[in-house]
């Protein structure tokens, strides 16, 4: 039986083409197949550097289908480079399936460190790094991306998170609205001729971007908030749950309680969220 290969897995540059290791640039030569989230776009990079190599697409609706072919391709003795289009694969990118597969066939993997927008982004920042955490994409509708801030409302490290840079503007809203003027870093373009840092309140980010429209995604930065309150009382959830069932809206049951109970709005606003999130 033949010695299987080894998977590769490749981070590419953000944006810079410069920024790419020579060891990168050798094993995406000498693998028999290169498995890139987007093959078009994948093969600006090689084109560029005048690589060769085969491609195959491998992006997240087909990532569960194609990983049992691309193992059984390693096992009979052929090497193969994971690139996504930007920075580390695996990191809210296609990878994982195909890293699990290898490891369950016994196939070795080498990591081929190089560009990660979250590590970057933090490195220009100027939050805390010394702890911090990444939570990949905010969600796209409203109710779950409340939801999304409520959890994270005593989160006390810097969290790290991706947002589509058409929904910047509504995101901070919404995390305003939650985590309130919590201190926060969008960095935009990163490595790009464009890059764009901005550093503030949520709000004042967020007025930064009235009349502007952008596109691609952004790294949005968090700062982290106080530790953990006291959990909702029974008594505080029955009431919010009643007055929910009576059409209010969820600042309308935060003004009402928050004046009946001597609460902050926000505490029972984010109580209400975390009920909200909590339901099956």
């Amino acid at each position: 039986m033949a010695t299987s290969g080894t998977l590769f897995v490749v981070a590419t540059p953000l944006g810079n083409l410069e920024d790419i290791t020579l060891r990168a640039l050798r094993v995406l030569k000498e693998v028999s197949l290169i498995a890139a989230e987007d093959t078009r776009h994948s093969r600006k990079l090689l084109a560029h550097y005048g690589i060769g190599t085969p491609l195959t697409s491998y992006y997240d609706q087909v990532e569960r289908r194609k990983a049992p072919a691309l193992i059984e391709q390693l096992m009979h003795g052929k090497s193969l480079a994971l690139i996504s289009d930007a920075g580390t694969p695996g990191i809210a990118d296609p990878g994982y399936h195909l890293v699990r597969a290898a490891i369950a066939a016994g196939v070795r993997i080498e990591a081929i460190p190089g560009p990660s927008a979250v590590a970057a982004a933090l490195s220009v920042a100027g939050l805390p790094t010394d702890r911090f955490a990444f939570d990949g994409f905010v969600p796209a509708k409203a109710g779950p991306r409340r939801a999304f801030f409520a959890a994270l409302a005593h989160e006390t490290r810097t969290v790290v998170v991706y947002e589509a840079a058409r929904r910047l503007a509504v995101c901070l809203e919404d995390l305003q609205a939650v985590l309130g003027e919590r201190s926060v870093v969008v960095v935009r373009e990163l490595t790009k001729m464009f890059e764009e840092i901005m550093r503030g309140a949520a709000s004042a980010v967020a007025t930064q971007l009235h009349g502007r429209t952008l596109q691609g995604e952004v790294t949005l930065l968090i700062a982290g908030g106080d530790a953990l309150a006291p959990p909702v009382t029974e008594d505080l959830a029955v009431a919010i749950r009643r007055l929910r069932g009576e059409g209010m809206s969820l600042k309308e049951i935060a003004r009402v309680l928050a004046r009946e109970r001597g609460l902050g709005r926000r505490e029972v606003y984010q109580a209400g969220l975390a009920l909200t999130a909590a339901k099956p």
